[in-house]
């Protein structure tokens, strides 16, 4: 599977807000939304946060589905059966 840089867009008004983030660290994105909408000082809220935190869900089912439909072999014919770790970067 291809893991690189990924991102989030939500256009609010005038405002956007973009969320950047490496593939496999979803968890630490949903944590961000969560602490911006909990920050008083921007206009992002729980509302925002729910919408993206959506938008990921979606995307990471097709993901999920890309890899049901091409299923990988290079792990079979390497004799590999550990799956590939993803180092998270801040």
């Amino acid at each position: 599977m291809k893991r690189g840089k990924r991102q989030l867009v939500l256009n609010k008004g005038i405002q956007k807000f973009i969320f950047r983030y490496d593939a496999g660290c979803e968890d630490q994105l949903l944590e961000v939304l969560i602490e911006q909408a909990k920050d008083n000082r921007t206009d992002f809220d729980w509302f925002d946060a729910a919408v993206l935190s959506f938008k990921l869900t979606q995307s990471l089912i097709n993901q999920a589905d890309e890899l049901l439909r091409k299923p990988d072999t290079s792990d079979l014919q390497n004799g590999s059966t550990n799956p590939d770790t993803q180092l998270c970067v801040n």
